[in-house]
């Protein structure tokens, strides 16, 4: 760990210019050692937040050092940049980043001149979502690619995701979504860093391997349930709904600090009942006031369904592969998997 955080250390205080040399004459040999030799050939990855970070370190390997922008414990959606973070992104070797999620993020990586940026939604087909997703209506068993923008369900409280007109940037916690996007991040390496290709291609296959194992574990754990429906203060999870069946209703839209309207509150209150929802989930990042009070005034337990945009020590696993799995056991039991 201390060698990539010496190899985060070193673009960052670049941008101090002269003040680098007094640094490095004052850090002990080992430390400078480690960042001339152990990471020299490597190559300098930014990954805009969690879920780019981890298939940037799951398929890189031992070949990249990377650094993400977003630090575990903040909310992705507010992040604002510092100087020495864009200057930083202009550094890299590789920047890998989801554009619509973090504007701040999205003008800085414009600016930077990297050569090889990387946009995961550009790797797989992005929809639009509602407050409420459902799947039942799209044969969407087995399907790679479904497109239905023109489809999109816009009942709930109509709030859109904002972003890119619309589209929803949440594809990583459709697991056959991302290991789209993995292999699209692998390739895009090997072009990057053709030296290291074979092993990027291995990596990548290794990952999507899992990707579709966690697939095949949400499908049959969640073919068989009492309810479909589950509520949720953060509409993160359109497309999981969609891949298995399932409708989400968001208590709010996009923003996970929003404030629901007395009219929404109400509207929820009907369908938990109609559907038999048991649970309203919140997350780990944000408020769960919302969820709460909702649980209270109808009689609803509350748990928690992480969007996955960072782990922290509260985070139910160690990575997102664990994480999802911990997603899929809550799922379970609030629609009482059979």
């Amino acid at each position: 760990m201390t060698v990539m955080n010496v190899r985060r250390l070193i673009p960052t205080t670049a941008v101090a210019g002269a003040v680098v040399l007094g640094l490095t004459a004052l850090s002990a040999c080992s430390t400078s050692d480690a960042a001339d030799g152990g990471n020299g050939d490597q190559l300098k990855v930014t990954a805009s937040f969690y879920p780019m970070q981890f298939l940037a370190e799951r398929i890189g390997g031992e070949h990249v050092a990377v650094t993400s922008l977003t630090k575990p414990g903040v909310e992705p959606h507010d992040l604002e940049l510092t100087p020495r973070q864009i200057g930083s992104i202009s550094e890299s070797d590789y920047v890998l980043y989801l554009k619509g999620v973090q504007p701040a993020v999205d003008d800085a990586i414009q600016q930077s001149g990297v050569k090889n940026t990387v946009d995961a939604a550009t790797l797989t087909t992005l929809e639009n979502h509602g407050a409420e997703v459902s799947g039942h209506d799209h044969g969407h068993e087995g399907e790679e690619e479904h497109g239905h923008e023109e489809d999109a369900h816009e009942e709930g409280d109509g709030h859109n995701h904002g972003e890119e007109g619309g589209a929803d940037p949440h594809i990583w916690l459709d697991p056959v979504k991302y290991a789209e996007v993995a292999k699209g991040v692998g390739k895009s390496l090997e072009k990057a860093d053709p030296d290291h290709a074979a092993d990027y291609k291995k990596n990548t296959e290794a990952l999507v391997g899992e990707l579709n194992k966690l697939n095949t574990a949400y499908e049959t754990g969640l073919k068989n349930t009492a309810t479909k429906t589950f509520i949720t203060t953060h509409s993160a999870f359109g497309y999981l709904a969609e891949r298995y069946g399932l409708t989400q209703q968001g208590i709010a839209g996009i923003d996970p600090e929003a404030e629901p309207t007395p009219a929404r509150i109400q509207e929820l209150h009907t369908v938990a009942e109609k559907e038999k929802a048991t649970t309203v989930f919140f997350e780990t990042l944000a408020s769960d006031k919302t969820a709460k009070t909702l649980a209270k005034d109808t009689g609803l337990k509350t748990d928690v369904l992480d969007p996955l945009e960072g782990i922290t020590k509260k985070s139910q696993g160690a990575d997102y592969i664990e994480v999802m799995e911990s997603n899929l056991a809550a799922l379970q039991k609030a629609l009482g998997a059979k």
